[in-house]
């Protein structure tokens, strides 16, 4: 019998049932989607579906996997058994699920020997890590290819690849795209599709993102505190939500289709700008980052970069930082020329808020001693912890807090307060809420709006997500090839885009919300 069966799946952690008995059925061919907020159980079933659940947590209940049944108590040989050849994760960052260190085709092979149980002949395993790779749609020779050499796409079908070597009956995707740019996202869940619908295979895909889960999967499980709230075919779940908590998550969700609420108009300081860069270069050994890249903010301006990943918005922001030394170029903040690197800037003038708070906050400080250390940093008072909490819509008790014992909205909100502690005049925010779940990403977004009505700070908001940046942003500047091809008001540029890149990424972040099932174009 093909297909999945879940029965009776729950998750027991030290504080007793973190995920609620959960029974559903996969037919092959079909897609199921695990919605919710973060903390809301959708990782821990997925690890529980394929025996990788941390220290202190436990599984009940049973899976059936074409005619293979499994405990979810099973031991860990048992599911070292069943990984790969019957069930395999694709995890969110392909860079945790490859060897930084092997070549691709070398990692592609190693599932090819471990589904064969011997070593294959080098030939016939050449042949085969190639037919893998055509698969998903890259040539030969990426074999030969570290994974830092290929682009995040290239990456994500290499992992694809190597989770299909062994011909799985089930796929996981834990968000599978959270770090890619909208094409990017689009040309990597319809190759999911189109390689799931060649193979009859069942796909587990796991999102915070709607628009990715719409128009791309079947069925759909809301999930809220380790519950199911909500069920059924996608397209009448997300069309017409039941459960007020599904509807709060759809209305929570940005969209290229629909106006944005109005985003007040920046203060313009007749002195001057705060910042400006200009004619800005940048190379990585031979290869050209930045190309004369130019960029203007006004004191209490939102000014957004788009771009696909590998455009260059990163560098550009870590240069404006003084993370990375330019090459060429000037960049003036507040009249006053800035020398490259970090020497020259001082926390008082700017701040950067990165992607991921898990890297960015000790877990082995309390949120208190945290905000502490940036206030000294600051030459400000400890006292004022209290007050930073505050001003980021967080408790003043969670000074007692570990990074651990927050959600991740929660989280991001502490490395915002971190950044705020020099009272700086300018925030970065470096791709600052794609890995937050929609209702965490609209609560973080409104955050970043009332603090600049409040403080009169600016924001440089970098992001490859459009809706967001539309959201949010007064003005956008588009990245291609480290080339700025187009820049004006976010709400002109993102409705009549001038330049065909730009249309290009506007109709790719289009799609991904309203057009199921459309290819995406081919870049290969």
């Amino acid at each position: 019998m093909s297909g999945v069966e879940i029965t009776g799946l729950t998750v027991i952690g030290h504080d007793g049932p973190m995920v609620q008995p959960i029974d559903a059925v996969i037919e092959a061919g079909r897609t199921l989607a695990l919605i919710g907020e973060s903390g809301s159980g959708k990782t821990l079933t997925a690890k529980a579906l394929i025996g990788l659940l941390p220290r202190g947590f436990r599984a009940e209940g049973s899976v059936r996997i074409g005619e293979r049944e499994l405990s979810l108590e099973s031991s860990q040989p048992a599911w070292r058994s069943a990984r790969g050849g019957t069930v395999t994760l694709l995890l969110q960052d392909p860079f945790t699920s490859l060897s930084p260190v092997h070549r691709c085709g070398d990692q592609i092979g190693w599932t090819l020997d471990a589904a064969a149980g011997r070593r294959l002949p080098r030939g016939e395993r050449d042949r085969l890590v190639a037919d893998r790779l055509e698969e998903v749609k890259l040539p030969a020779h990426v074999a030969r290819s570290f994974p830092h050499q290929l682009s995040g796409g290239m990456r994500q079908r290499v992992a694809i690849a190597a989770a299909l070597a062994a011909d799985p009956q089930l796929i996981i995707a834990d968000e599978p795209t959270t770090a890619l740019d909208a094409s990017n996202q689009a040309e990597i869940l319809d190759l999911l599709r189109s390689v799931q619908r060649a193979r009859s295979l069942c796909v587990i895909l796991i999102s915070h993102d709607l628009g990715m889960v719409r128009g791309r999967t079947d069925d759909v499980l809301v999930m809220r505190h380790g519950a199911v709230v909500e069920r059924g075919a996608t397209a009448d779940v997300l069309a017409a939500p039941q459960h007020p908590y599904t509807r709060a998550l759809i209305e929570a969700d940005p969209t290229m289709t629909v106006a944005p609420p109005p985003v007040a108009a920046a203060p313009v300081d007749e002195a001057g700008l705060l910042l400006s860069a200009s004619g800005v270069d940048k190379h990585f050994g031979e290869r050209q980052v930045l190309d004369g890249v130019a960029l203007d903010i006004a004191p209490g301006q939102i000014a957004g970069v788009v771009g696909e990943s590998g455009s260059g918005k990163s560098t550009f922001a870590r240069c404006i930082a003084g993370l990375e030394s330019e090459d060429a170029g000037s960049i003036v903040f507040d009249g006053v020329p800035l020398a490259p690197g970090r020497r020259s800037r001082t926390p008082e003038q700017m701040q950067i808020v990165f992607q991921d708070p898990y890297s960015s906050l000790n877990p082995m400080m309390s949120i208190g001693a945290i905000l502490r250390e940036a206030l000294g940093v600051a030459g400000r008072p400890a006292t004022e912890v209290a007050e930073l909490l505050t001003t980021v819509g967080l408790p003043a008790g969670f000074a007692r807090k570990r990074p651990a014992e927050l959600s991740g909205g929660q989280r991001q909100r502490v490395a915002i307060a971190r950044a705020l502690a020099p009272r700086p005049r300018l925030l970065i925010c470096d791709e600052s809420v794609s890995a937050l779940d929609v209702s965490v990403q609209a609560q973080i977004l409104a955050l970043l709006t009332r603090l600049r009505d409040e403080l009169g700070i600016a924001i440089l908001f970098i992001s490859h997500d459009l809706a967001v940046v539309r959201m949010l942003a007064d003005t956008v500047t588009v990245l291609w090839n480290g080339r700025v091809v187009e820049t004006g008001p976010c709400a002109q540029v993102l409705t009549e885009p001038r330049h065909e890149y730009t249309a290009l990424l506007v109709a790719a972040a289009r799609r991904e919300n309203t057009h199921p099932n459309l290819e995406s174009p081919k870049k290969d």
